[in-house]
């Protein structure tokens, strides 16, 4: 076998066999490792016949008609002979060679007498509502409520949605509310679920309260959904599985079904044997959710399946309340959902669409400054090479599945869409390989979605982006993501005025310190306790000069007074630093709810496990009196207050 082989397989399956490091460096991706990535995505290269054959087999898919094709409004592609659509709002139009169909949707067209969906773009998402609106970011699990068991849950968001709108929020972007593992309590990371398709179901209201897990400073995840999972079993064995929950299922179809059977499954393997936790472990009639024995066991199960469906109702039906209680108390916009950017291989998503997941690569990155031994999430995601030949539907699912019940969606690592950076199973994160994604198609269907369901959307585009990313995003309508610690030129942090304005305005993000932290460099001691720091003393010096240089430019924005002193307490430099991002041309701000109440602490540390309290931190006092403290109602209003002047001018 000779390298120059498999690198032009490599090339050819979109495997990049170079990559350029945060210093600028090409570096070459090892033989092994594109033979591993390149197994990872179903195509083998063992051998000079393997080689041979997966040419062929690449240009033979390549040559084959896709079972969908996007388009845009307005433009025209060419097709072979005469063709006929089906229009999705029920018309037809015929034509020969040129096809084009002006209305949105997706349209099924007969064409040398085979049938292809055409999804018709608008070509950009959902635009973001006029008058600069804001709005708040909440970790869900965090909110508190009387009787909510421990865990925050959708009745809590409601009651926080409406006392955001009542002070002139537009919007409450929240974490992400994925289905994660009923039989592991251990899991709770929301950007490492089961699945992204099926909801959370430990935000679905608790049947009864718990006092002792309530008044805790953090979430007790185990111990919490041991028994609110209880108390939702004596609530369905009491009358649970009636009409509704029939309209639900009937609904929901087999996306509902296979979900409750991979719990039910997942369960019973687990109580067996907890080496059969992943579902490639199990006996294999039953790793094919399409087999025999899994609709056998459906059928022994049913009562179990049908808790399973149920739970997702309870959860779908408070997730939509929790919007309707947003838009009815006036916010434009609503709940913003978070899309995680993978799931757990092992979970009811890499199960139910085995087709167009990966086998055997983790999504990661690249070593960087942060982390210069790389990262590697543990997270599986969708094969190009998958979605293509299956008409993107899983991806399709997926995007309606997050826009249900929100006014707008949060794309987790952004990039992905273009490219991610896949870490074979057993390697080091550094020893991975960037992939290529279909960008043009995966934005135009993001725009389809937006538009069917009326909703904005913002990538986060942050860390190592590929040339001319942020440019499509914009083509697209879709906004950014400026983060306050990120705004800088040389030592100098930017103007508001010069923020983009295709992008949503962020003091911090779930993922570093919040601006009360930062001010304190309490992330610094952090990571320093984890070995992340290797001169804490130099760290803590260029934090200094950092505080003095933010404190300027909060200055010059009016974000403060002219002549207004370097506080030594967090109230004033969190006050200042909202009203500075909220000031900013961009056309969104989401403030999160850390940095509003000044929180020092922030809500995950990556790199962390047990070292740091991720995606535990619970808020003081009640979700629906949380903005009412003087100080806190004082930052609110001058975030509000910043969005209704010019950008950058106080």
């Amino acid at each position: 076998m000779t390298d120059a082989a498999l690198t032009a397989l490599a090339e050819a399956a979109g495997i990049a066999t170079r990559w350029q490091d945060v210093h600028k460096t090409q570096r070459g991706v090892g033989a092994d490792t594109l033979r591993a990535v390149l197994r990872g995505i179903g195509i083998e290269a063992g051998s000079n016949t393997d080689i041979r054959d997966s040419h062929a087999a690449l240009r033979r898919a390549s040559d084959a008609p896709a079972p969908l094709m996007t388009t845009v409004s307005g433009q025209t592609v060419t097709v072979a002979g005469k063709w006929r659509a089906r229009l999705e709002n029920g018309g037809t139009v015929e034509g020969t060679d040129q096809l084009s169909i002006p209305e949105p949707g997706y349209h099924r067209v007969e064409v040398d007498g085979r049938e292809i969906v055409v999804a018709v773009s608008p070509g950009r998402c959902e635009a973001v509502p006029d008058g600069r609106p804001w709005g708040l970011a909440a970790q869900l699990y965090s909110l508190r409520r009387a009787g909510d068991g421990g865990i925050g849950d959708f009745s809590a968001l409601a009651g926080f949605a409406r006392a955001a709108a009542a002070r002139g929020a537009d919007a409450v972007a929240i974490s992400p509310v994925h289905a994660q593992f009923a039989a592991d309590p251990q899991r709770f990371s929301p950007y490492a679920p089961s699945s992204r398709i099926m909801l959370n179901v430990l935000h679905a209201d608790s049947p009864k309260g718990d006092v002792a897990l309530e008044a805790a400073d953090l979430v007790d995840w185990p111990t919490a959904a041991q028994r609110r999972m209880r108390q939702f079993r004596e609530a369905f064995d009491a009358g649970g599985d009636d009409a509704g929950l029939a309209a639900f299922r009937a609904e929901r179809g087999a996306t509902v079904e296979a979900h409750a059977r991979f719990e039910a499954l997942h369960a019973h393997f687990c109580k067996r044997n907890i080496a059969l936790w992943h579902w490639r472990n199990w006996p294999e009639e039953f790793r094919d959710p399409a087999s025999p024995a899994v609709a056998a066991f459906a059928r022994d199960h049913a009562r179990e399946v049908a808790f399973h469906a149920w739970l997702q109702w309870q959860a779908d039906s408070g997730l939509a309340s929790a919007q309707a209680a947003a838009r009815g108390a006036g916010m434009r916009i609503g709940l913003i959902a978070d899309l995680a950017v993978g799931a757990d291989s092992g979970g009811s998503q890499a199960w139910s669409r085995q087709g167009e997941m990966l086998n055997g690569l983790s999504v990661g990155a690249p070593p960087d400054l942060l982390n210069t031994r790389g990262q590697n999430w543990g997270l599986a995601t969708f094969s190009p090479h998958g979605l293509r030949g299956h008409g993107y539907a899983a991806f399709i699912e997926m995007l309606t599945a997050a826009l249900r019940h929100a006014g707008g969606m949060r794309i987790d690592h952004a990039m992905g869409l273009q490219r991610l950076w896949l870490v074979p199973d057993g390697a080091d994160a550094a020893d991975g390989a960037y992939v290529a994604y279909p960008l043009q198609d995966l934005l135009r269907l993001v725009a389809l979605e937006s538009h069917r369901h009326r909703a904005v959307v913002v990538a986060e585009d942050l860390g190592t982006v590929a040339p001319g990313f942020q440019e499509r995003l914009d083509e697209t309508g879709i906004l950014g993501m400026r983060v306050l610690w990120f705004e800088q030129d040389d030592e100098k942090f930017r103007p508001p005025r010069d923020w983009s304005p295709q992008a949503a305005a962020m003091t911090s993000t779930h993922d570093l310190a919040t601006v009360a932290g930062w001010w304190r460099g309490q992330d610094i001691d952090w990571r320093a306790r984890i070995g992340l720091v290797p001169d804490v003393l130099a760290a803590h010096q260029e934090r200094a000069r950092d505080r003095a240089a933010l404190w300027q430019a909060f200055r010059d924005s009016g974000a403060v007074e002219p002549d207004a002193v370097v506080p030594e307490a967090t109230g004033p430099f969190a006050t200042a630093a909202c009203a500075h991002v909220a000031s900013t041309a961009c056309a969104l701000a989401l403030l999160p709810l850390e940095d509003v109440l000044g929180r020092v602490e922030q809500p995950n540390l990556p790199g962390t496990l047990d070292e740091h309290p991720n995606w535990r931190r619970r808020l003081d006092g009640p979700a629906e009196s949380l903005l009412d403290p003087p100080e806190v109602a004082a930052r609110i209003a001058a975030i509000a207050a910043a969005r209704t002047t010019t950008p950058g001018t106080g």
